[in-house]
């Protein structure tokens, strides 16, 4: 039986974030990922459809957990501006950084960059055990420990154990944790573009009645990577379609204003489902990402709010151990709860008011959102304060806020 201060369940880039935020700190920590052990961290030079779109608040946890120096020097993409309108009408917002003084408005790069550098951080941290050969047979909760046995019967215990293992966490139902949760009938397209005109370092996002697509420069001026949110029988309808009616009909739901858009990835398709647990912490356990909350591609927040679970629970957990505390406690971990509750509340909400707002066809209602577009591009105060929620600066903890390694 081997003992754990904390052991972390599912190792992508939440987990493993999480570990490497905790190094040093006089804990000892496990990663349960039995993924890690496969062929998924080779480098591949075809193109990945898989893309974030980091914030400034996220570059700032990963610049603190000395990865983001790293992840620069790959090809990632970088966007100076955001421009968003409704398609056949009037109704426009743009945001460019250097009417903010920023450096810029965030980088798209790759899921599988960001988990490999983690991965290889978490390799070379001796106060971190990776567990990456058997599943987990049972879980069970005590007083003081919590008892993980895997299908080996190898046994370990932990003061706390965090759920990062996803939208379906196993972690999560072994708690007995509920979720809520509301279905969008909508599904997600995603894939790799090249398009005839250059990107220009900017994100592109067009709203069309019932569907959503949205460009994320990636590296190189001429590609891009598309996330369409459209009702599912099209969205099927679309990922089935000749390679060549599919970017003919992709180019002219942007406006053509890229040009002639040439697939060059598969087409991928995801159901968008947002949903939350009703619990974030309770005795001994902690859920953190995709395991407590999923959310709409609208906005491109979700692993940013991640990150920021991860950022408000680096610094709890740092400081409940330099007290003295039992970190398992729930009376500790309610704090860290209701911060990352509201957080997760807030945006849910903002992203469901705007589906909301430009959500279908009625001639009114555009016009109305045409107008409400073209106010809000005009009034710098309201751009600030879209731009501030966007960056993430809003959400970030204290002690991350003041940290020299800054961006």
């Amino acid at each position: 039986m081997q003992s754990f201060d904390i052991i972390i369940i599912g190792g992508g880039m939440i987990g493993l974030s999480l570990a490497c935020g905790l190094r040093n700190c006089g804990m000892n920590i496990a990663i349960i990922e039995n993924s890690l052990n496969k062929d998924e961290f080779d480098q591949k030079n075809e193109p990945e459809s898989k893309v974030s779109a980091i914030n400034l608040a996220s570059q700032k946890l990963l610049d603190y957990l000395s990865v983001w120096q790293i992840i620069i020097q790959k090809k990632i993409g970088i966007f100076h501006q955001i421009k968003v309108w409704q398609k056949d009408s009037f109704g426009y917002i743009k945001f460019n950084a250097n009417d903010y003084y920023l450096p810029h408005l965030g980088h798209i790069i790759k899921n599988s960059t960001i988990v490999r550098i983690l991965w290889q951080q978490v390799k070379l941290s001796t106060d971190i055990t990776l567990f990456t050969d058997n599943n987990v047979k049972t879980i069970m909760w005590g007083d003081n420990e919590v008892f993980i046995t895997f299908d080996n019967e190898q046994m370990l215990t932990t003061k706390l154990v965090i759920g990062a293992d996803g939208a379906k966490s196993w972690l999560r139902k072994q708690a007995d944790i509920p979720i809520k949760f509301w279905n969008y009938e909508h599904t997600s397209l995603i894939a790799t573009i090249k398009t005839e005109i250059p990107h220009m370092d900017t994100a592109l996002q067009a709203f069309n009645n019932y569907s959503i697509l949205a460009f994320l420069p990636l590296h190189d001026q001429y590609i891009c990577s598309i996330v369409w949110s459209l009702p599912t029988i099209q969205a099927h309808r679309l990922v089935n379609l000749k390679v060549s009616a599919f970017e003919k009909e992709l180019s002219v739901a942007l406006d053509m204003r890229l040009g002639f858009c040439q697939l060059i990835s598969e087409r991928q398709i995801f159901p968008l489902i947002s949903q939350y647990a009703c619990n974030f912490a309770k005795q001994r356990i902690v859920l953190i990402g995709d395991s407590a909350h999923t959310i709409h591609p609208l906005a491109g927040q979700g692993v940013n709010l991640g990150f920021m679970d991860v950022a408000e629970l680096i610094g709890h957990l740092r400081d409940l151990n330099i007290k003295g505390k039992d970190i398992g406690q729930y009376l500790y971990l309610q704090s860290y709860e209701r911060k990352r509750r509201y957080s997760t509340m807030l945006t849910l909400y903002s992203i469901q008011m705007l589906k909301k707002i430009f959500n279908g066809n009625n001639v009114i209602k555009k016009i109305t959102c045409d107008i409400g577009l073209l106010l809000t591009n005009a009034v710098p105060g309201i751009k600030l304060k879209l731009i501030n929620y966007a960056s993430g600066l809003h959400d970030i903890p204290e002690w991350l806020a003041k940290n020299d390694k800054l961006i």
